[in-house]
């Protein structure tokens, strides 16, 4: 037990030590806004993909509501024609005297 201590102290040890790391001239201060300039120009002229998606999500979903809803009116009509020709149909039965 003492010895698998004793390695995981020695290589949490070693581990700390080399994240330290090294640098020849420690002297230069990092400067962030070297680092940041370029990703932001990067994705300056990138077109934001979550907006493409719901703009064309909301697109598609209009042209289905717009056909489901010409199609119903196209079978009201059609009902409607039908039940027009049943009335006109049960009219002229009732008018023709019957012998």
């Amino acid at each position: 037990m003492k010895k698998i201590v004793l390695i995981s102290a020695a290589s949490s040890l070693a581990l700390a030590l080399a994240a330290c790391g090294s640098a020849d001239d420690a002297s230069g201060d990092a400067m962030a806004d070297n680092v940041e300039m370029p990703a932001d120009e990067a994705m300056a002229e990138a077109p934001d993909p979550a907006a493409d998606a719901v703009d064309d999500a909301a697109e598609e979903a209009t042209q289905d509501a717009e056909a489901a809803v010409e199609q119903t009116a196209e079978q009201a009509a059609d009902d409607a024609e039908a039940a027009v020709a049943d009335v006109e149909a049960a009219a002229g039965a009732t008018e023709t005297p019957a012998n």
